[in-house]
């Protein structure tokens, strides 16, 4: 046997077959030269096949030489790129004569003189361009222009190739078979296990044959080869032309599916169901104790992930032959946010990267590779709210260039990312995380390879959907023993192997066979006429994978998807249909349902228990912002003020959300009354002038004379967007964003000065000042002493006449909704009214009465309080007024309401306090609609 080289399709095959010699062997044996079909083809060519990367590119580099289409860009030639090599790969294989093949055939005339085609392919030709006419004006042209460059392109490309001592698979399989010299290594090929052959292998086995040097194997049953099965298309041509070196009448190797097996033909709903059979199928017989004897077929390789999560603790062995998609790795994630930091998020004018992005890569699972401490510096970064962060502030984030534009220099400083996140990330010994960022460091670093050998030339856009492209084509092989455990495996890996028990998972249409396109430049009928493989071939080429994987197995076992939803169509392949109509044996059908029923979700209710209990005992304090919680949902309040459950912190630094505009506004009016119109009595006057020149009302000779109302809107901007100190006159550049919403709040200043215009004179008493008044309530029959609590955005006082004045307690409000007037002051705590906005209601009464008999600071003449809600949005008409209407009268006096107010204020607190009152959900579901806690509860 040392003198034997046994020739396969695939590689796989041969593990096993030394596993059987070694097994008949009675003692130590030189085992024979095991190799594939492509390993003979490359040991005998001076030529190497080219990456697919690089074939690509020179590919791309002929087709704008021959065509001059310089309009045609890298990124969008690769996808049809591929389809072109892959056609070229298909001539040479076939050994078609390309120039004939891409012959201009203008006209039908042209075909008469065309002797050696037979009457057939004449026939076909004929068709195809009796059908191409029909289509819409313009396309025949097109394609006739691009037809009549192919054979061009094919020509440059392979002398592109040959002067690199490069080739593609057909072009080498070619030069192979047409030399007349073959170097033979071996005295005796055998080859085994071959289905369909391509012309340049027909020719190779043939001058063996010829020559005595080779044996055929051919693997087929019984009951494919005697009808019309498509399975046994090519084997039933190939046994006259290359006999087989067994006995064709053995019935042992060839009448295996005329005996009876154990098949089963299986239903399901999901694919997500099928694998979750798994677990079932492998323990049932115990098929899994039966190691390399059992395999687990995806005919969809995506279902990878979810079968692996479902194979059972039993299985202590397995086999994973399929690769895992690059794609659907952290590391690719990684790479695509690392891109877009620096094409994206990187500010030339600032030579700095926005803080949007920065975040993006550090909060990144991978971030903590790139820098240790980078929960501290996200905490610093974020803190600042910089909105630009400078390369050298300890970030490994830029690469070193001063041309932004050098798109080697980004390819290497991302592959060198890539490689010190491989460094940093290799302690914690994940497997999947060293392949995946060993396989994209790889095809990084090939990329940087090609632009330094001039073989890519793209800017970084093209780059970046190439990249893309890639990445999406690339998968990580598994590591393992191919001969020993359970075997997960695609289609293409079953050839030439045997199993005992065989899993076949979404056999559905358009699975199996492969979602046959015949995307080609080479139509159908041209593909036909030329003897090219067409969509016929292929569909007999998996019919063969299909029969030849049952054939020998015991029991086989057949999952489909018979959901009709989205771009399901629900139907089992072909081949089972075949089976069931053909076979003479029972099939069992059977379906897989969901085993449990489905899940009624009840919102939960809290009951009053001893540590709820005395949490509240231990509550002195109330705001109004707890108690409207409580009247809007009680498990609400329990989850926030009881189980202390904060609610989500997501901020995005690039936007302003409604609360930070409301405090960014709240300030701004604040720091206008306090610096722009700080006199004890405002008057129309000083607003108009305001108004006119944006500058502050005082003397020149004040330190604030040189203000402007935009400085005011700034510096607001920096406390509470950058959380700056008050006083800091360098402000950080907002984005566009955050311009817009500047402009916005000055609009909205503008508005607030015309309100109190109308209103003026007036004085302005404070803003942002805490309040707070004692409150009495019973708990258990005892009293118990509380507090309520909270701040007042403004507290103004007007003038009725020239004797009598009023105070204001003003909250503004920057939200689109205005609170409506209500009829009673039952009604601000119901929560029935909480669409009407009475939540803001409740709290303006509470800060007025607060002011009106406690507050002897703001208050000390016991003025008349009103309270206000002031609606910036809104406020535009003449007779707008913010002060609050109860049965559309205005609250000139909020005492009148005091003792009602203070009633249900006290039964409502009561109430949270009643241990026999529990804490349940709301029954306004739409409430629950932007809820924080609407998961825990079951909403």
């Amino acid at each position: 046997m040392a003198h034997i080289t046994v020739v396969f399709p695939n590689k796989r095959a041969a593990l096993f077959l030394n596993q059987a010699l070694a097994r008949l062997a009675d003692g130590p044996v030189w085992s024979p030269v095991y190799m594939t079909i492509s390993d003979f083809f490359r040991q005998h060519s001076e030529l190497t096949i080219a990456d697919p990367i690089k074939n690509i590119c020179d590919l791309y580099k002929s087709y704008i030489e021959v065509t001059d289409n310089t309009n045609e860009t890298l990124d969008h030639f690769y996808g049809w790129g591929q389809l072109l090599l892959a056609d070229f790969d298909d001539i040479d294989k076939n050994m078609a004569n390309a120039h004939v093949v891409f012959s201009n055939i203008n006209n039908l005339k042209e075909l008469d003189d065309i002797t050696y085609l037979t009457d057939d392919q004449k026939k076909e030709l004929r068709r195809f361009f009796a059908n191409f006419d029909d289509n819409p004006e313009g396309i025949r042209e097109r394609f006739m222009a691009l037809w009549a460059k192919l054979n061009d392109i094919y020509n440059n490309f392979k002398q592109r190739l040959r002067a690199q001592g490069l080739a593609y698979e057909g072009m080498l399989y070619r030069e192979v078979v047409e030399n007349q010299q073959i170097k033979i290594d071996s005295n005796h090929y055998v080859f085994v296990g071959f289905n369909v052959l391509q012309k340049v292998e027909q020719q190779l086995f043939k001058r063996f044959l010829k020559e005595e040097r080779a044996s055929f194997y051919w693997d087929y049953d019984y009951y494919y080869m005697q009808s019309t099965n498509e399975a046994g298309n090519y084997i039933r041509s190939w046994l006259d032309k290359f006999p087989n070196a067994l006995p064709n009448d053995n019935n042992e190797l060839y009448d295996n599916l005329g005996k009876g097996k154990n098949i089963s033909i299986i239903s399901a709903p999901t694919e997500n169901m099928q694998a979750r059979y798994i677990t079932e199928w492998l323990k049932e017989d115990n098929r899994y104790k039966d190691g390399k004897r059992t395999a687990i077929v995806l005919c969809d390789e995506h279902l990878l992930q979810t079968v692996i999560h479902c194979i059972p603790n039993e299985v202590e062995s397995l086999n994973v032959t399929t690769g895992y998609p690059l794609q659907q790795t952290l590391i690719a994630s990684m790479v695509s946010q690392l891109l877009t930091l620096q094409m994206e998020g990187y500010s030339i004018q600032e030579q700095s990267f926005r803080l949007h992005y920065v975040n993006r890569v550090l909060r990144h699972p991978y971030g903590k590779y790139l820098i240790p401490e980078v929960a501290e510096i996200i905490e610093k970064l974020n803190k600042e709210r910089q909105y630009y962060v400078k390369p050298e502030e300890g970030l490994p984030l830029s690469y070193y260039s001063s041309d932004r534009q050098n798109l080697p220099a980004l390819v290497n400083w991302l592959s060198e990312t890539i490689r010190f996140i491989g460094m940093n990330g290799a302690a914690d010994k994940d497997p999947l995380f060293e392949e995946s960022v060993f396989r994209m460091y790889t095809l990084l670093t090939r990329l940087s390879e090609l632009m330094a050998n001039g073989d890519l030339e793209a800017d970084k856009v093209i780059f970046r959907r190439l990249l893309t492209q890639l990445i999406a084509s690339t998968s990580i092989p598994f590591h393992g023993e191919p001969a020993q455990g359970v075997q997960v495996m695609g289609v293409l890996e079953t050839r030439n192997l045997d199993f005992d028990h065989v899993l076949v998972l979404s056999c559905n249409e358009g699975n199996m066979p492969k979602g046959i396109d015949d995307a080609s430049f080479i139509p159908h009928l041209i593909r036909k006429a030329y003897n090219l493989t067409t969509i016929d071939n292929k569909v007999s080429i998996y019919s063969y994978y299909f029969h030849s994987l049952i054939q020998r197995a015991k029991d086989v076992t057949f999952l489909y998807n018979n959901s009709t939803q989205g771009s399901h169509t629900g139907e089992m392949s072909r081949f089972i249909l075949q089976l069931m109509v053909e076979w003479n044996h029972p099939i069992h059908r059977l379906t897989l349902q969901a085993g449990q029923d489905p899940m009624c979700v009840e919102a939960k209710v809290v009951e009053k228990n001893e540590a709820v209990l005395r949490k509240l005992d231990e509550m002195s304090y109330f705001s109004p912002t707890a108690i409207n919680t409580y009247i809007t949902c009680k498990l609400k309040y329990y989850f926030k003020y009881i189980a202390g459950i904060k609610e989500a912190d997501e901020i995005d630094v690039d936007d302003v959300d409604n609360r930070i505009f409301g405090n960014i506004f709240h300030t701004a009016a604040q720091l206008m009354y306090e610096k722009l119109l700080p006199r004890e009595i405002i008057t129309a006057k000083d607003i108009d002038k305001l108004l006119k020149t944006g500058k502050s009302t005082q003397s020149l000779t004040s330190g604030n004379a040189d203000l402007t109302l935009d400085d005011i809107v700034d510096e607001s901007f920096a406390q509470e967007l950058f959380n700056q100190q008050p006083g800091t006159r360098k402000h950080p550049k907002l984005n566009g964003l955050q311009l817009i919403n500047r402009e916005v709040i000055i609009k909205y200043l503008h508005q607030l000065l015309r309100i109190d215009r109308r209103t003026a004179p007036l004085r302005v008493i404070g803003h942002e000042f805490p309040v707070k008044r004692p409150l009495t309530i019973k708990v258990n029959g005892l009293e118990k002493q509380i507090e309520t609590s909270g701040r007042i955005d403004r507290l103004d006082e007007i003038y009725v006449d020239s004797d009598n004045a009023r105070l204001r307690v003003v909250d503004y409000k920057t939200g689109s909704k205005v609170a409506e007037s209500l009829k009673s002051v039952d009604e601000m705590f119901d929560p029935k009214f909480l669409n009407i906005k009475s939540d803001y209601t409740m709290q303006a009464m509470l800060y007025s009465l607060i002011e009106a008999t406690n507050d002897m600071e703001h208050n000390p003449n016991h003025h008349a309080v009103s309270p206000a809600l002031l609606f910036i949005q809104h406020a535009g008409s003449e007779d707008y007024t913010p002060v609050l209407s109860i049965d559309t009268e205005e609250i000139t006096d909020v005492t009148v309401y005091e003792e009602d107010f203070l009633r249900k204020l006290t039964e409502i607190l009561e109430e949270i306090h009643n241990p026999d009152i529990a804490f349940e959900p709301t029954s306004n579901l739409n409430s629950c609609n932007y809820c924080p806690y609407k998961q825990m509860c079951g909403r």
